[in-house]
């Protein structure tokens, strides 16, 4: 019997015994396993996203030359790009800090519903900037534009190329946060175990 002194807070004493929590080794490696992966989708984002925007924001060749924040699709590129760098660098933060320790940054339920959804959010954020990108892209090479400055139109495909290299790892991650939420909803836990 607990003695009164190691009650806290007015708790009262349970009447069960508590019975541990069983968690085998593999169980713990298979989580860790599916915790490095999404680490490394979300390194992966964020590497395309990060050079995405920077291509977009190098992309001024001179005076003579257009540039990029003249348009409005690219300045959507290289927002919608910075963006979901600074995300998936705070996410492959919050995956490091979850393999090391074991444990979710925030309580498990808003970590699993903020990464679910953020995760969707951002994707469709870089679906339609590069799809607008895209556009543009496709318009400039028919007009005047692509013909007197080259350069600009190559690095422009390339920022919005690298955009959707982002969108399709970020999509990913999404995939298997959306996972860990239907886990959740059926478990009680971020992962089958």
């Amino acid at each position: 019997m607990r003695s009164p002194q190691s009650l806290h807070n007015g708790d009262t004493p349970s009447p069960l015994p508590r019975i541990p929590h069983f968690q085998s080794t593999l169980s713990v490696q298979k989580l860790r396993r599916f915790n490095s992966l999404i680490l490394v989708f979300r390194l992966a984002a964020f590497c395309f996203s990060l050079a995405s925007s920077i291509f977009m924001l190098t992309n001024s060749r001179g005076s003579n030359s257009p540039r990029w924040y003249d348009y409005d699709a690219f300045r959507f590129v290289f927002a919608a790009n910075a963006i979901v760098a600074i995300y998936s660098l705070f996410e492959m933060g919050v995956s490091v800090w979850e393999i090391s320790r074991g444990a979710t940054f925030f309580p498990e339920v808003l970590q699993v519903w903020f990464d679910f959804g953020h995760d969707q959010v951002f994707a469709y954020l870089l679906l339609s900037a590069d799809s607008a990108g895209t556009e543009l892209a496709r318009t400039l090479k028919g007009a005047d534009t692509c013909t007197a400055a080259n350069a600009f139109c190559l690095q422009s495909d390339i920022s919005v190329a690298l955009g959707f290299a982002g969108f399709l790892f970020i999509g990913v991650s999404s995939l298997l946060s959306g996972f860990r939420v239907a886990c959740f909803i059926i478990n009680g836990s971020r992962f089958h175990l």
